[in-house]
């Protein structure tokens, strides 16, 4: 997908525009991804370059290991963000886009941490750990 596009956090005080191409969504299944979201982040990604926040005051990161941190609203608590320490792309949750948003899924990751109440049976690819890349 590419071109411009909007998002942002449930009480509007962090958003966000995208410009250029946006990667297919994964979806991760790890556990810190469930215990944030209560079920499986969903996010594209987009180069740093190519995204500006607004409303970047009340946006929290919090380092959740080593190498990455999380970004949400401290006011309302959306999860908006996912961005690795050494990578110059960002990671954007697709439900905080607004639509239409023409994104697609295009693969699960760490299906082996998935939650064993629910299956993925969308057809997509799935890795244990993360994608091959």
């Amino acid at each position: 997908m590419s071109g411009s596009n909007r998002g942002g956090c449930l009480c509007g005080k962090v958003s966000y525009t995208t410009k250029g191409a946006l990667r297919g969504v994964v979806y991760c299944h790890c556990s810190q991804c469930r215990r944030q979201t209560g079920h499986v982040l969903a996010a594209t990604n987009v180069a740093l370059a190519d995204i500006s926040i607004e409303g970047e005051e009340a946006l929290v990161w919090y380092a959740a290991s080593d190498f990455a941190r999380r970004g949400f609203c401290g006011t309302c608590g959306s999860v908006l963000f996912w961005k690795h320490n050494d990578l110059d792309v960002i990671s954007v949750t697709a439900g905080t886009f607004d639509t239409p948003s023409g994104l697609v899924g295009e693969s699960h990751i760490f299906v082996a941490d998935k939650g064993d109440y629910y299956e993925i049976s969308d057809g997509l690819p799935q890795f244990e750990r993360s994608t091959p890349s």
